[in-house]
């Protein structure tokens, strides 16, 4: 454990600062624009509608932290910035630098929530903001891609042939599992919105005939029924405990006899401090959602044994929402 002293403390403490100049460059697009060819802070701030002291004193911010190189009164990108933070990028991490800028007034309010300050909570409600929405599963496509793979390797998924992806998003993983394995089915389950985002990333990656797309709410409506494999990912850190049992209690109804349900998610150690990420992670659950979390393992194997299931075990362990828990219906 390394002991704190006073440079290390400030440093934490002042941590915001940097964040937010690049949360900010993330909403105004600085990145894209500026990757192809320097321009002047009047360009920048006439494309951005920007305030032009503000503006350049950004810049300048973003020029000490290495995103961006100036060179006689002109700003261009760092060519790495460019290449992971512009829009038209396709290895950028710009979704999920958005999706974090959507989190930083509930961050803010934290305090207040811990005091139960009324009024102090704005929950995360995907319906309400299309944009937001975007930048959610946006976000979500980002991160997605190597923990899909990985995911399917460990799941050892080669003996289902249907499969359900709860709260699915834009495909990643209903992709990775029918790559993985050429005679699965799948039916991906979410919201309706979220739906036509998948459509049209299964259409590019021509699964969407080997794809059965249903919209729904997995918290108002049964599941498809019929599948011997389920996929809850990144799902359960956002309900309550009762929420979670109730989800498990549809998707052990939706598993023909003998099918598994799959959990990625944080999993948290019993001093609920360890994963570090995931004890952080509580707290987005704290000031999102309305009885969000991280649970340990014990937590989850016992709702899943409440819910019907059999056989539950700590498949993979993760540091950074990683780690699988898996368990059968009889």
């Amino acid at each position: 454990m390394n002991s704190l002293n006073p440079e290390s403390i400030l440093k934490a403490a002042q941590a915001f600062m940097e964040c937010r100049i690049l949360l900010t460059a993330a909403e105004l697009d600085l990145f894209t624009i500026l990757k192809t060819a320097p321009l002047h802070a009047d360009e920048i701030a006439a494309k951005t509608g920007s305030a032009l002291r503000p503006l350049t004193m950004v810049l300048d911010a973003l020029v000490a932290m290495d995103y961006l190189v100036k060179q006689d009164a002109s700003y261009c990108c760092e060519e790495s910035a460019g290449k992971l933070l512009a829009s038209d990028s396709p290895v950028s991490v710009l979704p999920m630098i958005r999706h974090m800028a959507s989190l930083w007034p509930r961050w803010s309010r934290l305090t207040d929530i811990v005091q139960d300050v009324e009024g102090a909570k704005d929950e995360f409600e995907f319906t309400r903001d299309p944009a937001e929405l975007r930048a959610f599963i946006g976000a979500m496509h980002v991160v997605s891609g190597p923990l899909a793979q990985k995911t399917v390797s460990a799941a050892d998924a080669g003996s289902a042939r249907a499969l359900l992806d709860v709260g699915g998003g834009s495909g990643s993983y209903t992709i990775a599992f029918l790559k993985a394995v050429p005679d699965m089915r799948a039916t991906l389950f979410d919201l309706p919105d979220v739906i036509e985002m998948a459509r049209d990333r299964l259409r590019e990656e021509g699964l969407l005939e080997r794809t059965e797309l249903i919209a729904g709410n997995f918290h108002k409506q049964e599941l498809p029924a019929g599948n011997d494999l389920a996929l809850i990912s990144a799902i359960i850190h956002s309900n309550s405990p009762e929420q979670n049992l109730d989800l498990y209690g549809k998707v052990f109804r939706s598993l023909n006899s003998g099918g598994r349900i799959l959990i990625r998610d944080h999993v948290m150690e019993p001093d609920r401090a360890h994963p570090r990420s995931g004890a952080i992670f509580a707290i987005n659950m704290l000031v999102g959602t309305d009885g969000g979390g991280t649970y340990t393992y014990e937590e989850i194997k016992r709702d899943l044994l409440a819910a019907g299931f059999t056989k539950v075990r700590l498949i993979q362990q993760g540091e950074q929402m990683d780690a699988l828990v898996e368990a059968i219906k009889p």
